[in-house]
């Protein structure tokens, strides 16, 4: 962007694409006339105005707060405008008075020059003054409080009049309970007495908050409009608009109101993100805790919902909407039905493990390997150092994998890709009554208004086109340029320069590009991390073999496999944190221009980073590990010197499951809830010391009773729902991805939940400022992440019970090659010999005699030719038999699963019969409603046209009428 010379009043370090460098100086001139906002300086002793939740008058509720840091200026010049308690009267712009540029011979009241003022000051000063001007003129009514107990920041209190709060209402097209009461379709019969019974036995764990049990009657719903309040119940106007939809109102006229001192929009996020304001939020309702508080509906959340003691009741989701909004409430509402569900997926997941337990002395194959009669020598696990081993000394891994390798993991795996299938139509249907319930039924999201990055680029490119354009201009001759102005003039005749400048493909090519570069490249640090443990694992065994402790090298697989899987756990969190920066960074170079698509885009790229951190380390034990091994004499090297490592005899399920539990145990227990705990007060705790340092020396003054803007004021802001969800997204896909070598995941996920729940229900209570109330009717783009999850569930589970586990060797043992029908003798088929005598040089054990005897066959876990074969170490007919079967059972496996997933989406209905009927039902009482309103109408007009034509002949040439122009005929109601 060229630098114009009015702009070189700024310091070189300043002049950068930041909207609020981008002003002219003579802007910096202007300031408003007395009177435009109110003032509290000074301090009402007799007025605690309810601790901050109204203004000094004790009548008007504060709705949103904005905060800034006052800077005085220097000299006699101040911004302070004391007026007298209720001069909110809006100001024209015409009446706005030019003042001279500071720093040009302006003499101080001492009679000397002024000091230097600092212009980015004073211009994100003016920048308020414009701004708030603006605000008054949209109705609102301001407050100003600089003499806070937190020194050197300044806060302004908005509240919004009832005749803005029902012209904003009828625009956001907010639907409103009418006076029309009409009963809700009730259950007969048999579901009657069973809702009745179900009522009862869960009566104990129902939350204790007003409207949480079933109504029988309900309130006809209407986009709210003031030519029909009459329709509305507005005996109390102050409570017609909760706290909740006063703080989404004035939000919006905050995003619309425009700042345009530079020729450009400017609402509230682009001030917020130039640092004109630090801060806007709504209030709290109050106090959650103490004696004294008053009963408010944060207490109330507090009480039934924040509390670790009320972890059994179920959630007061209706209350958590009407204080959080409707986006909020969604999240909870699905997190509640996702923590149910998980509830028979744990009683199943149990089942199948003790079913493993309780088989697990009758498992031949298992017994086989624990046998010391058969006297199987397995080949070195590594060259030179590693000797000859008895394969009974896999015993104890060989009962273990039993428990999670049985006929019933399969069975399992079948249920969980149904349990998914039936929890998200579950969730739709709850989502659905949800909407009926929230009078979301209809609502449309509409286009949001620009992100101030995206107008910052925008005003950009329009600056550079300007500056082409005067380019041009100054080769036209004298006559072409009068011309060419005069079309200019014509053409863009009240429309400003950005409105028709937009960013396309071309100005983010540069981004897109380095969003997939950098997305490769993570995901190649990731393989490459992932490479570097298993380096570690390969050496580390290595080196533990040639330990001379008996006890060491017996527990090397163990040691190895412990301690590596912590390693990946300590990096996919440190990596999780660094993905989530990269994810947000690349997007925020991308410039989305809504706030909607910002959040879309975000979610993909952190999710991709997040799925590829958190299950490459598993998807390499399940589907890799032991697979490019090779074979004794001939096997596969990394880097010329590493041996690629191999499953354990009874498979590598067993160290699936373990790294597995491991890293999902670990990040809910670190990163889910230590991080959620931890951090949060600790960042309170830094904000605390700061604002106390900061503070006036007198601690008394500190120490008294903060005002509640003041109060919130020193809470997290809320960050958005992205990291709530991805965590249990993630989660989701620990349960059912690979669920087939873990069937107690469902277990430790609902033992999860059930405390992410109260641990997010605090944070937001207590943690958190009041987010901003958003209207959603579904939970957006992470139904398309869980569907997907879900379908991917189906394919990898195939692969693990295919590939994985030993069920598919085994069928194919008992159906084609035992003797009598049993799995005697499994063991020995699937394990292949070889002559030590072939050995590579080098690479045969230093100790061969470690046995106590002389080894000249060792077995193999592999379907190859033996030695004495004419092909021998060639790949064996079994081998091909046992693939086939494989592949076989992943495609009837995925088939049948997948069909019957969609059998269930299509058998149970997207909407519930019962709310279908009462949203039918609605539509029809309003068409009746609004038919016999006009009914009343005509009658009334046939009345008054009677009238008018009875008093025409005597008023015939003398007086007015009494007919359709008189001020009592009520034409306006038409």
């Amino acid at each position: 962007m060229r630098v114009n010379e009015k702009y070189s009043t700024l310091p070189a370090e300043d002049r950068s694409v930041h909207i609020i460098n981008i002003c002219a100086i003579e802007d910096i001139g202007y300031l408003p006339s007395e009177g435009t906002l109110l003032n509290s300086l000074s301090v009402d002793p007799d007025a605690e105005c309810k601790h901050g939740l109204y203004l000094r008058d004790g009548r008007r509720k504060v709705d949103y707060i904005l905060v800034y840091h006052p800077k005085r200026p220097s000299g006699s010049r101040t911004l302070a405008r004391r007026v007298q308690h209720g001069d909110v009267a809006p100001t024209a712009r015409g009446t706005r008075q030019d003042q001279p540029l500071p720093g040009k011979g302006d003499v101080g009241t001492a009679g000397g020059p002024e000091p230097p003022m600092d212009y980015h000051e004073d211009d994100k000063r003016f920048r308020r003054e414009e701004y708030e001007g603006n605000l008054l003129e949209a109705g609102l009514e301001l407050e100003r409080d600089e003499e806070t107990k937190i020194h050197g920041v300044g806060f302004v209190k908005i509240h919004a009049p009832w005749n803005v709060l029902c012209r904003e209402a009828e625009f956001l097209k907010l639907k409103m309970p009418t006076k029309k009461l009409y009963h809700i379709n009730e259950t007969r019969g048999l579901l009657k007495k069973i809702n009745s019974v179900l009522q009862k036995i869960t009566d104990p764990i129902q939350p204790k908050v007003a409207g949480h049990r079933p109504q029988t009657t309900k309130r006809l719903s209407y986009p709210f409009s003031r030519e029909k309040q009459h329709l509305f119940d507005l005996s109390d106007k102050d409570s017609f608009f909760d706290s909740k939809t006063r703080s989404t109102i004035v939000y919006e006229i905050l995003k619309r109101t425009t700042c345009t001192k530079a020729k450009y929009s400017m609402g509230i996020t682009s001030l917020l993100a130039n640092g004109v304001y630090s801060a806007a939020y709504p209030l709290h309702d109050g106090d959650y805790e103490g004696e004294n508080v008053e009963f408010n509906d944060r207490k109330l959340l507090y009480q039934e919902w924040a509390s670790y003691g009320v972890f059994y009741k179920y959630q007061p989701i209706d209350l958590v909407r009407k204080y959080f909004g409707e986006k909020i409430g969604l999240y909870f509402a699905w997190l509640g039905v996702y923590t149910q569900m998980l509830i028979p997926a744990s009683v199943v997941g149990i089942i199948v493990f003790l079913y493993g337990c309780a088989t697990v002395d009758e498992n031949i194959p298992s017994m086989e390997m624990c046998d010391q009669r058969h006297n199987i020598t397995m080949c070195p696990l590594c060259d030179k150092t590693c000797s000859y081993w008895k394969m009974s000394s896999a015993c104890a891994t060989a009962r273990a994998s039993h428990l999670f390798d049985n006929p019933a993991t399969v069975f399992f795996s079948v249920f969980m890709a149904l349990w998914a299938a039936t929890f998200m139509e579950h969730w739709k249907r709850k989502q659905m009554r949800l909407n009926y319930r929230w009078d979301l039924t209809g609502f449309e999201e509409e286009e949001d208004h620009p992100r101030a990055e995206y107008e910052a680029r925008v005003l950009e490119k329009s600056l550079r086109k300007e500056s082409k354009s005067k380019e041009k201009r100054r080769h036209i001759p004298e006559e072409s340029t009068n011309k060419w102005k005069q079309r200019v003039k014509t053409a863009m005749a009240g429309v400003k320069l950005t409105d028709k400048v937009k960013l396309t493909w071309r100005d983010r090519f540069p981004a897109y590009v380095t969003n997939l570069v950098s997305i490769v490249f993570m995901i190649a640090v990731t393989f490459a991390i992932v490479l570097g443990v298993i380096i570690y694992r390969i050496s580390t065994a290595a080196a533990l073999a040639m330990n001379s402790s008996p006890s060491v090298r017996s527990n090397i697989r163990v040691t190895v496999t412990a301690t590596a899987v912590i390693i990946n756990l300590v990096v996919i969190i440190l990596l999780d944190e660094v993905y989530g920066c990269i994810a947000r960074w690349l997007t925020k170079i991308e410039v989305p221009k809504t706030e909607k698509s910002f959040e879309e885009r975000l979610i993909f790229k952190a999710f991709l980073l997040k799925f590829v951190n958190s299950y490459t380390p598993i998807f390499y034990v399940a589907f890799f590990k032991g697979r490019f091994v090779g074979r004794p004499g001939d096997y596969v090297y990394i880097f010329r010197s590493f041996r690629m490592e191999e499953c354990a005899p009874g498979g590598c399920l067993m160290e699936l499951c373990i790294q597995l539990s491991i890293i999902m145990l670990g990040k809910q227990l670190i990163q889910n809830n230590l991080f959620e705990i931890g951090i949060p007060k600790m960042k309170k705790f830094i904000r605390y010391l700061r604002l106390r340092r900061q503070s006036p020396p007198d601690h008394d003054e500190y120490g008294k009773k903060r005002q509640r803007y003041e109060a919130d004021y020193t809470l997290e802001p809320f960050a958005g729902l992205t990291p709530e969800y991805m965590e249990m997204i993630i989660q989701f896909g620990f349960v059912t991805l690979f669920v087939a070598s873990f069937p107690l995941a469902p277990l430790f996920a609902l033992l999860n939940n059930i405390i992410e729940i109260r641990l997010d229900a605090k944070k937001f209570v207590t943690e958190l400022r009041r987010p901003v109330a958003v209207r959603a009717k579904d939970i957006g783009i992470w139904y398309n992440i869980l569907r997907g999850v879900g379908k991917l569930a189906v394919i990898i589970n195939a692969f693990v019970i295919s590939f994985t586990s030993d069920f598919i060797p085994r069928l194919v043992y008992l159906y084609m090659y035992s003797q009598n029908g049993t799995m005697h003798g499994f063991v020995n088929h699937t394990l292949s010999s070889f002559n030590v005598s072939d050995f590579q040089n080098g690479t045969a054990p230093n100790d061969p005699l470690d046995l106590g005897y002389e080894v000249q066959i060792c077995r193999y876990k592999d379907y190859r030719e033996p030695p004495w074969s004419e092909h021998k170490y060639d790949i064996s007919k079994d081998f091909w038999a046992v693939l086939a079967a494989r592949l076989a059972f992943v495609i009837v496996f995925q088939n049948l699963v997948m069909f019957m997933s969609d059998f269930v989406d299509w058998v149970i209905p997207d909407i519930p019969k019962d709310i279908s009927q009462q949203i039918h039902k609605e539509k029809v009482l309003m068409v009746e409603l609004f038919m016999r309103e006009e009914q009343g109408k005509q009658r009334l007009l046939g009345t008054w046209m009677e009238k008018d034509r009875k008093k025409e002949e005597p008023c015939n040439s003398h007086g007015p009428k009494a007919g359709l122009d008189s001020p009592e005929y009520p034409g306006g109601a038409l």
